[in-house]
C-alpha cells in the first residue's frame, strides 16, 4: 500500500527530573524527547504545535505555539526531527497529548496527533 502523502509518524520518551522537581511544594519536572518521521510522500513543515497537559487532579494546562524549541523543521518524506523539552505538573503522575499543525510543500494544512503519554514519577523503592 503507498503511503499517504501527508503522513507523520510521532514516537515519545520520558524522564523524571528529580533535581528540578520539589515534591513538597507540588512541583513535578518531566523531560519528554519526541521524534517526528515524515513516512509519507510529500515534504512538510511543522508550523505551531498545541498540547493538552492534565496533571492527577485533572487540572489542564494548554499550551499553544509557533514550532518545537524554536524551530519550524521541514521534513522530506524519510526524513525525523527529535527534540526534547520539559514540563512540570503538580502531582507525581499526569499525562501529555496534542497535535503539530503542518504545511505540506503544495499548500496542503493538515494536522498530526500526539498520542497521549504518561508523565510518572518512578516508583522509590525502600
Amino acid at each position: 500500500m503507498p503511503n499517504k502523502p501527508h503522513d507523520i509518524a510521532v514516537k515519545t520518551r520520558t524522564l523524571y527530573i528529580a533535581d528540578q522537581s520539589d515534591p513538597a511544594n507540588d512541583r513535578y519536572v518531566f523531560a519528554y524527547t519526541i521524534t517526528i518521521t515524515n513516512t509519507g510522500s510529500a515534504a512538510a513543515q511543522l508550523i505551531s504545535r498545541h498540547w493538552v497537559i492534565t496533571d492527577a487532579t485533572d487540572k489542564v494546562q494548554e499550551v499553544r505555539g509557533k514550532g518545537v524549541v524554536g524551530e519550524q523543521p521541514h521534513l522530506r518524506p524519510g526524513e525525523s526531527f527529535e527534540y526534547t523539552s520539559g514540563s512540570a505538573i503538580a502531582t507525581p503522575v499526569g499525562t501529555m497529548r496534542g497535535s503539530y499543525q503542518m504545511v505540506a510543500d503544495d499548500g496542503t494544512l493538515f494536522d498530526v496527533t500526539i498520542p497521549e503519554f504518561t508523565l510518572s514519577m518512578p516508583r522509590v523503592l525502600h
